[in-house]
């Protein structure tokens, strides 16, 4: 009986997953940064019921957990594969492409089984019903997804560029595949397709609006891309979410939060090595921007006769401060920021309307988020003090219209 029962423990053993496995896709799917989307605000972990807009209609994150009835408990390891890689769940129907699976197709099949593996032995199954969408009929209809599918999604894992070395390789790997940077930075067609899949397309990560936010320009452009950023300072952002030039905001919190700040520190360098070979997109003839404080400075000394100057004074003078620097990284630089020049000032107005959330590295919140605004300031104010800060220091930016803010305003009240 004792043999017996060794010998049952040992067959156990062996079919058990290996420990350091299930560690090795936990990472991964941080690196993917799949609880954000698959986690409901106050829901349990990876259990979905997310709302996602899109111009048909809000859908909702669906139920990852290894729930046998709910979530993907009966998956097999190539049902799993097939829905990452294809957006085709087990069942047969097609997924929205809000779910990254054309940058998914990328994952390699080590990483595809560490994260299986991870999924079914490492989360906790949940059982909780998955939400239909609010995509009213006919546009609910999933069978023009495979048309899409068949036009749009390009199979294949990543192959490795020869004629780059192996650290530019696995940067390019993390952003175009699991990071799936595209899915949120890079301009979308009119069928809601990314234009550009990796950097032999112009307008790859060149930034797209979102929710209400910009998300930033990721290539070479001097001005509002990350032509002035280090390499270092790059991997800063993605460890702690702020440096000398930037704070992240808007969903960027959440990825800072959930993500990149658990990437190791090779893999955070190989994204920035990666993403500083970009070259510039979008860029046009605007002149490099250059930091100069001269009238703005006067201006602030003596900001009655300017309304854009006088709400700056009362309300961000005391964290952004007269030279426009603020206290990086605690308190985020205006002068020179690349949201503040992007020519959508989309992120400016929404961050000074609904503020950001809170910042929270290595389990610390940030000591001083941004607060919201929204119902301090009216439209046309909040319109003074953007144009005011997208012009000041040399900022040279296109000024904001208070119609600008007051649909912004609307269409972030309904998402809340």
């Amino acid at each position: 009986m004792a043999a017996t029962t060794t010998a049952t423990a040992a067959s156990a053993d062996a079919a058990a997953p290996a420990a350091d496995l299930i560690q090795r896709g936990s990472y991964l799917a941080a690196a993917g940064d799949c609880i954000a989307c698959h986690t409901a605000p106050k829901g349990k972990p990876f259990a979905g019921g997310l709302p996602m807009s899109t111009p048909m209609g809000a859908i909702y994150s669906t139920n990852i957990t290894p729930d046998s009835s709910t979530g993907i408990g009966s998956y097999t390891e190539a049902d799993f594969a097939r829905a990452l890689r294809e957006g085709v769940a087990k069942d047969g129907h097609a997924l929205y492409p809000a779910m990254p699976y054309p940058s998914f197709a990328k994952i390699n099949d080590d990483d595809m089984h560490a994260l299986y593996t991870y999924f079914m032995n490492g989360v906790t199954p949940v059982n909780q019903a998955n939400r239909d969408s609010a995509i009213p009929f006919p546009l609910n209809m999933r069978w023009p997804l495979k048309l899409w599918n068949m036009v749009f999604l390009k199979s294949g894992a990543y192959v490795q560029k020869p004629d780059h070395d192996a650290m530019w390789n696995r940067g390019a790997y993390l952003v175009q595949g699991l990071g799936h940077c595209g899915a949120c930075h890079t301009p979308r067609g009119i069928a809601f397709q990314e234009k550009a899949q990796d950097e032999t397309g112009e307008l790859f990560l060149s930034g797209s609006v979102l929710d209400g936010w910009t998300a930033s320009n990721l290539t070479g452009n001097h001005n509002s891309g990350l032509g002035r950023w280090s390499e270092a300072q790059l991997v800063t952002f993605l460890k702690t979410g702020a440096n000398e030039h930037a704070t992240a905001f808007g969903s960027m919190t959440s990825v800072v939060n959930n993500s990149t700040q658990a990437l190791s520190d090779d893999d955070a360098t190989a994204i920035a090595r990666y993403l500083k070979s970009l070259p510039p997109a979008l860029e046009g003839n605007a002149p490099q921007y250059a930091y100069s404080d001269q009238g703005t400075a006067a201006l602030l000394a003596r900001p009655a006769g300017q309304p854009g100057a006088r709400v700056y004074a009362e309300y961000c003078i005391h964290c952004h401060a007269v030279d426009g620097h603020g206290h990086a990284p605690f308190l985020a630089p205006l002068a020179g920021n690349p949201n503040v020049l992007d020519p959508n000032p989309s992120s400016l107005i929404n961050v000074v309307l609904n503020g950001s959330d809170d910042l929270v590295i290595k389990g610390v919140p940030a000591p001083y988020p941004m607060p919201k605004f929204g119902a301090v300031l009216n439209d046309q104010q909040v319109a003074d003090v953007t144009t005011f800060v997208r012009a000041a220091w040399n900022n040279n930016a296109p000024a904001v219209s208070s119609s600008e803010v007051a649909k912004l305003r609307k269409s972030t009240e309904a998402a809340r």
